[in-house]
């Protein structure tokens, strides 16, 4: 097999191979952001233009892995994915139904950091369950962090289903975990 000296090392760390001594398993991506080449099971998929094949929503933990999170994260109409499952953290993504919540939560032992990436809501957060003193309107965008032991909610305040990611430290839940709707979440919590 022939390498070749990437074009563009600060973008990505892996070699560009010759085209011709290629499995059939390999197809070549024009992605920018990517290796160039792309394997069509999808173990180490780019995701950067809408001619590279869809995500495989899965977990791939505890795995090194790399994903455009931004069309992941647009691509999922779970409202509960879990992406990325390690020993000390955990990647998910998440869809929350125009109107739907999250519902009101704590997690003691743990924080939580949360990104918008489509959509617009209301996040609340407090010590108590009956007082959630801090508010904030969040969009596409924004952070948020939870620290352990805060009572917290999110809303979708918006006309369109809210997609965001969520990192849990450590993780919150099994490895693997799918719910499709907030019901499957609340049954499974």
């Amino acid at each position: 097999m022939v390498y070749y000296r990437n074009p563009y090392p600060w973008r990505v760390n892996m070699s560009i191979y010759d085209q011709d001594n290629l499995c059939s398993d390999y197809k070549t991506c024009h992605c920018p952001y990517c290796s160039y080449m792309y394997n069509t099971c999808n173990q180490y998929p780019c995701h950067y233009t809408p001619a590279c094949p869809p995500i495989k929503l899965k977990d791939y933990g505890p795995k090194p892995f790399v994903v455009n999170i931004e069309e992941a994260t647009k691509q999922n109409n779970n409202f509960r994915i879990a992406l990325w499952t390690g020993k000390h953290f955990q990647l998910t993504l998440m869809s929350i139904n125009v109107g739907e919540d999250i519902g009101l939560e704590i997690h003691p032992y743990l924080d939580q950091f949360i990104r918008i990436e489509e959509g617009q809501g209301l996040v609340k957060m407090g010590d108590r369950k009956d007082r959630l003193v801090f508010q904030a309107h969040v969009r596409d965008d924004y952070a948020f962090i939870i620290p352990a032991g805060k009572w917290h909610n999110l809303i979708n305040t918006g006309d369109i289903p809210l997609k965001l990611y969520s990192i849990y430290s450590p993780p919150q839940h099994p490895h693997s975990t799918v719910h499709k709707t907030k019901e499957d979440a609340e049954e499974h919590h």
